[in-house]
């Protein structure tokens, strides 16, 4: 049997889950039946959910609350608290556990920063101090901070929220939405608000940044793929599409390509949540909330191309993630209460039709369960 934990909303995020839930299903290609087993952790709003590499750990980015908690596996389908939980920033909508187990990355939708969070030998959170937090680091690299060892725990909307040199007009607000490890050690994150893809590199004290990558302006880059050629794709939420970026023989990013996720999405009614890719590679998906559908896009040359292929419709309401698993697909629709899955095809890797549905409460985000 094949089982996910998953993330949800909870009251306080305008849903009804009461804590990490537990989905069951069949295993294989030939898989036709999924259940919600109900939480197996209460907790308040788990929106994303992040594995340990090595240990039974799981981490849950808790949107309402601002914090980010581990949870043990203490039984074959159940969580509890390991240790406490520790102060991010405001809305922490993602989480990217280092591939080493040595800390997590948490990006804060509400306030732009990305925090450094360490994590013990047993997997618990540490509290985040010193260079810990890449917010302390940033506001250092674009303002000349005089004090580049303030602590983690610096209050929203400080100078890396409000302010930034690409901003147009007052107006635009830093929303950081994900973080990704590059195969060289550096770190990717993103700025929805900022239209920005940075890159970091680790210290012993934090993160320094880099560089950066400005996406064209009013974009929204939300998430992103390490692709196996080593390129880097990311999905615009305001634009529709999916940008390739390549890195150079200096180690410096830039975009290589952009293609629509769908040559009908509609700009402004359509917003991209997840992006995801194959197991091959060959393929990568996103769903769009709004015409609640999947978008698939075939990998062309070395990993520099897309080309748009199809759109199916998803089986949901505002699909909030997605996850390609043995051949299928699942889908978490955050509005309707529902998941789905969904045959693809070998061929085309296109989404073919629904061949399950079940009822969970405010889905957000899977994890196999390991």
């Amino acid at each position: 049997m094949t089982r996910f934990w998953l993330g949800g909303y909870g009251p306080a995020m305008d849903g009804q889950a009461d804590g990490i839930g537990l989905l069951a299903g069949d295993e294989g290609r030939e898989a036709t039946t999924l259940a919600y087993r109900g939480a197996v952790a209460e907790t308040p709003s788990p929106s994303w959910l992040a594995q340990h590499p090595s240990l039974d750990v799981v981490y849950a980015a808790l949107e309402a609350d601002a914090q980010v908690q581990a949870f043990a596996r203490t039984g074959e389908a159940a969580l509890s608290p390991l240790g406490d939980p520790v102060a991010v920033g405001t809305n922490v909508c993602h989480l990217a556990v280092a591939p080493n187990g040595a800390f997590l990355i948490a990006s804060c939708y509400g306030d732009g920063r990305v925090v450094r969070i360490g994590l013990d030998a047993a997997g618990r959170v540490v509290p985040a101090h010193g260079k810990a937090d890449a917010a302390a680091a940033l506001r250092a690299a674009l303002f000349g901070d005089e004090d580049p060892d303030a602590p983690a725990a610096t209050p929203p909307g400080d100078g890396v929220a409000a302010s930034d040199p690409h901003a147009a007009g007052a107006d635009r607000v830093s929303h950081a939405h994900a973080a990704a490890f590059l195969p060289d050690g550096r770190i990717a994150t993103t700025d929805l608000g900022f239209d920005l893809v940075r890159f970091w590199k680790q210290s012993a004290n934090g993160l320094i940044l880099d560089h950066e990558v400005v996406l064209p302006l009013g974009t929204g880059p939300r998430h992103m793929v390490v692709h196996p050629s080593g390129h880097l794709h990311v999905v615009t939420e305001y634009s529709c599409e999916v940008f390739t970026l390549a890195a150079g023989v200096d180690g410096t990013w830039r975009v290589v390509s952009s293609t629509l996720s769908s040559p009908i999405a509609e700009i402004g009614t359509d917003f991209p949540a997840e992006l995801a890719r194959s197991r091959d590679g060959q393929f990568l998906y996103t769903a769009l909330r709004g015409s609640n559908t999947i978008a698939t896009l075939r990998v062309r040359g070395g990993g520099d191309t897309l080309e748009s292929v199809a759109l199916a419709d998803s089986g949901v309401d505002w699909p909030r993630h997605h996850l390609v698993h043995e051949g299928k697909m699942l889908v978490a629709g955050q509005r309707s209460d529902t998941v789905t899955l969904l045959d693809l095809d070998e061929r085309t890797g296109a989404a073919l039709g629904i061949r399950h549905e079940a009822q969970v409460p405010a889905p957000t985000h899977f994890l196999p369960v390991r």
